[in-house]
């Protein structure tokens, strides 16, 4: 008779595959952590030299732009970290977007002529402004930062289908896992340091990003501190310890990987 079954022997044959993809990964994120940290520090150089944009310090709470504000601007953060925000027809908050230095803020608003979604300081940092038409008239002449444009574009797509994906794909432990993860490399592809990130969301915020309850973050931190993949720095705080960035990549992998069967 056929039956299937998760086969407890296998897990010791299957994790150092795990541990090699990790590190594998780990490479490549070298590389790309390199890449990102040139393509910001290009993008900030051309935007300073063409559009001589507007600096405005932010604080937490500081709104960048609102849902329904006319479009005219585009911005970029030059530091400080934003929530995106969208407003639903009956009055809910739902956080749909993260950004850290060197992204990019106001692409919703180019179609319609109007921001759909409200952008949100975290904590205290700049703003670059500048002329959507202005914009578009600098990269007429300047192929360089038309290409920065468009892979700003590019990632912010990529980054919309992998939260999709995180949502869809991952159960619960999993999806805060890849959530720290994201945050760690973000943090890492702008010369800062991962190996202890300060959350600036609560755990409310974050259940409200991933689609999950703030007892279900709650749970799942606790047994990803369990497993040593992170620890807190004091009780209750915001403080997140990260011991190795990899370990998550991995249990995320393990997570995602189907589970082994066996003919009896």
């Amino acid at each position: 008779m056929l039956t299937a079954h998760t086969a407890a022997p296998l897990a010791p044959r299957t994790a150092p595959n795990m541990a090699a993809r990790a590190a594998v990964t780990s490479r490549s994120d070298d590389g790309e952590t390199q890449r990102m940290a040139q393509a910001i520090a290009e993008t900030l150089r051309l935007v300073q030299d063409q559009l001589s944009p507007q600096r405005r310090v932010v604080h937490a709470g500081d709104a960048v732009y609102q849902a329904g504000q006319r479009f005219s601007h585009l911005h970029i953060l030059n530091s400080g970290m934003v929530k995106v925000v969208n407003l639903s027809n009956d009055g809910r908050e739902q956080v749909v977007g993260l950004k850290f230095r060197g992204d990019w803020l106001g692409f919703d608003g180019i179609a319609s002529g109007h921001h759909a979604c409200d952008t949100v300081a975290m904590d205290t940092g700049e703003v670059w402004s500048f002329r959507y038409d202005a914009l578009l008239a600098a990269c007429a002449t300047q192929p360089a930062l038309l290409k920065l444009l468009h892979e700003a574009m590019s990632r912010e797509i990529a980054r919309d289908r992998d939260s999709l994906m995180s949502v869809c794909s991952l159960p619960a432990d999993a999806r805060v896992a890849d959530f720290l993860r994201y945050w760690a490399e973000s943090l890492a592809k702008r010369g800062l340091r991962t190996d202890q990130i300060t959350l600036r969301m609560t755990r409310a915020e974050i259940g409200n990003y991933l689609g999950m309850t703030l007892e279900t973050v709650s749970r799942a931190l606790s047994r990803l501190s369990k497993q040593g993949l992170i620890c807190f720095a004091e009780k209750g705080r915001r403080e997140v310890q990260i011991p190795d960035v990899g370990a998550l990549s991995a249990f995320i992998q393990h997570c995602l990987a189907p589970t082994p069967a066996v003919l009896q």
